[in-house]
């Protein structure tokens, strides 16, 4: 069972058009409502799969309410914390060559009481899954080091803990020890400080992640696939995608393949690739099936070449 941990939930609405003509009034040809932000993306991408998962996340007013309607209807167990404000909504708007424009909402300000008993009711549930799952950006309200408290607290209680975020957020977590962490490209190079060009520079990036406190790193390179640094070795994947619908949850459908399958080792990055490839080409941020995984496209190489240079087309 894999716990999530969603600190800044929203409830997403994605509108796929023609084309974005700024001031024009648009006509959607497809739309879609569903519960967001990254954990909750995770946990959805699980139950897909068939496994279990608990979704922690706090919750307020009606978007709140119907993100836990939606995602018991999706096959995930909610805990949630009753908070006063309300939760976010955000918009995406999709067009057909999968270039997306994302309206993201700031989210409601969680008072001291309402970040204890989020981090509490975490800590509680800490020894029973394979997993904790904590992803997504801090609401206003929590300062960057909850993330480090938060891992800290899980893995007291015995817990393996995966963590997606960026900034100072990732950068305060990292000596809490948290047993993997997912960047993306950009936020890679952001944790480091400066550019990267190659696969070289990516892998050296992640060893230095892992000098200051991760376990392992899972890095997301968009169209150049992904890159797994841990105490196993260096691998690389790569998947192809044949038409990019959107992206969005796209690298949290690749979270979740990864730790279903384990969270180690290269048939788990195999796995990760598998859900990640399969995701952008749904609509919307729907998670892909068992039978939407195409994991006989995969491949993986250990210790790939460090010249390699790296694109600046992302995918998710």
């Amino acid at each position: 069972m894999i716990l999530t941990v969603t600190p800044n939930p929203s409830l997403d609405r994605t509108y796929e058009v023609p084309s974005l003509d700024r001031g024009a009034v648009l006509r959607a040809t497809g739309d879609r409502v569903d519960p967001g932000g990254k954990g909750v993306n995770v946990s959805r991408a699980v139950a897909a799969a068939g496994a279990l998962t608990t979704a922690v996340l706090p919750l307020g007013g009606y978007p709140g309410a119907l993100i836990a309607e939606l995602l018991g209807a999706q096959g995930v167990d909610v805990t949630a914390v009753t908070i006063v404000g309300q939760t976010r909504s955000n918009i995406s708007i999709v067009e057909p060559d999968g270039t997306l424009t994302k309206i993201n909402a700031p989210g409601p300000e969680l008072t001291a009481e309402e970040s204890a008993l989020l981090l509490e009711t975490v800590r509680t549930a800490a020894g029973g899954p394979s997993w904790i799952a904590a992803c997504g950006s801090l609401p206003r309200g929590l300062p960057p080091e909850w993330y480090a408290d938060l891992v800290a607290r899980a893995r007291g209680a015995g817990a393996r803990v995966a963590l997606d975020t960026s900034g100072p957020a990732l950068t305060a977590a990292l000596p809490a020890g948290p047993d993997l962490v997912k960047p993306n490209a950009s936020e890679l190079a952001q944790a480091v400080g400066r550019p990267l060009t190659t696969l070289g520079e990516a892998v050296r990036a992640a060893q230095e992640l892992r000098s200051r406190g991760a376990g392992a790193v899972l890095a997301s390179l968009g169209a150049d696939g992904q890159l797994l640094v841990s105490a196993e070795g260096t691998f690389h994947g790569t998947a192809p995608v044949t038409a990019v619908r959107s992206d969005v949850g796209a690298g949290d459908a690749s979270l979740a393949g990864f730790l279903i399958t384990g969270g180690t080792g290269p048939k788990a990055l195999a796995s990760a690739l598998a859900h990640g490839a399969a995701a952008v080409q749904l609509p919307g941020s729907a998670m892909p099936t068992p039978a939407d995984l195409r994991p006989e496209t995969v491949r993986i190489t250990e210790n790939p070449p460090p010249d390699q240079p790296l694109s600046t087309r992302a995918l998710y």
